[in-house]
């Protein structure tokens, strides 16, 4: 069942998600940053990807950071479906679910601490009530294990252009201060040097769960 306490993107945004531009920042700046800000993972890592959109994210997780198993999350079936034709060639390396990322043991049936890592490729930002997110990011990580995220901030999303042409949440949107004390509120430690704002829109690093 698909939940209310995500926002669904609207076809724009939902093209600009399935796009070359998209990766190519996936790939060669996004990626780097967080590696470089949070680090590869452990060997055996076992990942969760909320967002998972068309599956390009998932597979960056595991051919560069070296997950060993990554379950993703994407509200949009059609996401899922796409996800699945890209990433068939993994195997039970991937397991795909679709639900809402506020509410993981809905959508996957996960227990407290049970992944190395959470990724978040920009999709909290989608989510009115996002400290919902965050504490369940929380509760499935292990104690040591990284929150790796790239995130969009109230700043950008006031602008002229993303107000014209994407829909999210209009209430209770995030600063980068806000986003990084939330965090600390649920036990994830944001290191002053493991994350970085970009033109004040953007927020990219990594957290480590206490």
């Amino acid at each position: 069942m698909i939940g209310v306490s995500t926002v669904l993107m609207n076809q724009v945004e939902t093209a600009l998600i399935n796009s070359a531009p998209r990766r190519w920042l996936q790939r060669w700046y996004e990626t780097p940053w967080l590696l470089r800000l949070g680090g590869s993972l452990p060997p055996g890592a076992r990942v969760l990807e909320i967002g998972c959109g068309p599956g390009y994210g998932t597979q960056l997780i595991l051919d560069r950071f070296g997950a060993h198993h990554v379950d993703a999350v994407d509200l949009d079936p059609a996401m899922i479906d796409r996800a699945r034709r890209r990433l068939g060639s993994y195997g039970d390396r991937v397991r795909l679910h679709q639900g809402d990322a506020a509410d993981l043991h809905a959508t996957l049936g996960a227990g407290n601490a049970r992944y190395d890592a959470v990724f978040d490729f920009a999709i909290i930002h989608h989510i009115p009530d996002w400290r919902a997110a965050l504490t369940e990011i929380a509760r499935v990580l292990r104690p040591g294990g990284t929150f790796y995220f790239d995130e969009v901030t109230a700043h950008a999303l006031a602008r002229p252009t993303y107000r014209l042409l994407f829909d999210h949440p209009e209430h209770d949107r995030f600063t980068a201060e806000q986003f990084t004390a939330a965090c600390h509120d649920v036990g994830l430690q944001v290191e002053a040097r493991s994350f970085t704002r970009i033109r004040g829109d953007y927020l990219i690093g990594a957290a480590r769960r206490t």
